[in-house]
């Protein structure tokens, strides 16, 4: 299976770095081969920009500044995400990369009758969501109502491909994490990505 892997962290020792590569090894372990996208070291711009806005609804949709990540998406058959979550949202990069790249005509449709969104991507089967969070998790779970995992699954995750596969692994408290509770969340992604098929 062919994986885009992408990663939203500025900091290369990051703990978020240490998941993607966790990842990535492990995919590539059991025979899966990986599309390491990390945003920062890629340098990219997450602002959706006026052409962008201004020609939303026009068909074709004009994708020419980030053909080259729309053509990595379409080409995956499975999208991962690493990320921190801050302030219970995603990094703003991230956030950016859907904006830009989940575009009209590459991650869905307008339909012509009004409003509804048609899905394009299906051939993202899996969707896996790999994150942090500095709070416990019944903060983020029952006070929050957790809100990215909402946000993913049905905010983007199904409207881009109603039969995904979606998963996500997130370690809470990360700010007060001890080593040993990361490496054992490593070994828990490890864990979470033998059944890919």
């Amino acid at each position: 299976m062919h994986v885009l892997l992408v990663l939203a962290h500025p900091l290369p020792e990051s703990f978020a770095a240490s998941v993607a590569l966790t990842v990535r090894e492990t995919l590539e372990g059991n025979g899966h081969t990986v599309d390491f996208l990390d945003l920062y070291a890629e340098n990219f711009d997450p602002r959706l920009t006026e052409k962008e806005r201004r020609g939303y609804f026009d068909v074709p949709y004009d994708t020419s500044d980030v053909a080259g990540l729309v053509k990595r998406l379409r080409e995956a058959e499975a999208l991962m995400l690493v990320f921190p979550q801050w302030w219970f949202n995603l990094p703003a990069v991230l956030k950016g990369f859907f904006d830009r790249v989940f575009a009209p005509g590459v991650a869905f449709r307008h339909d012509k009758d009004g409003g509804r969104i048609v899905p394009l991507l299906t051939n993202i089967r899996h969707f896996r969501v790999f994150t942090t969070t500095g709070s416990p998790w019944w903060v983020v779970r029952f006070y929050m109502g957790d809100p990215v995992r909402r946000q993913l699954k049905r905010g983007i995750a199904v409207f881009c491909n109603r039969k995904v596969d979606f998963r996500m692994l997130a370690l809470h408290d990360m700010d007060r994490a001890t080593d040993g509770k990361r490496r054992r969340h490593l070994e828990r992604v490890k864990a979470a990505l033998q059944d890919l098929r």
